[in-house]
């Protein structure tokens, strides 16, 4: 993964030998500022049946720096039943704690257009 000047710019999508091995198919921005956090639900290119896989999902951590954001941290889900697992959970604890402010996703992005 390169390092982004634009937090908008920020994608999972990995490419070897002109093969698109991590297609990205969603992405949250969580929060902004210096220490942003992403969501990403993407897919891995399975060579053995010629298709990619089924959804997985990450959640990643960046910093800027010098004007770049540098990918600190990552959380991997391999799975949609384990992903709702965690969303469980998570809210449980939060409706347990009386939090009842609802999240500002900043910003929801389209799958990533290739740039021409």
């Amino acid at each position: 993964m390169s390092w982004a000047e634009d937090i908008d710019d920020i994608s999972v999508e990995y490419e070897e030998d002109g093969v698109l091995v991590v297609k990205q198919e969603a992405k949250e921005v969580i929060a902004r500022g210096t220490w942003p956090v992403l969501a990403f639900v993407y897919r891995e290119w399975n060579a053995t049946a010629n298709d990619y896989g089924p959804p997985k999902f990450t959640l990643r951590k960046f910093r800027k720096q010098a004007g770049t954001y540098r990918m600190e941290s990552k959380l991997n889900i391999g799975s949609p039943v384990q992903a709702r697992a965690i969303s469980e959970v998570l809210k449980r604890w939060t409706d347990e704690m009386g939090v009842t402010e609802e999240p500002e996703v900043t910003k929801a992005s389209k799958p990533r257009q290739k740039k021409a």
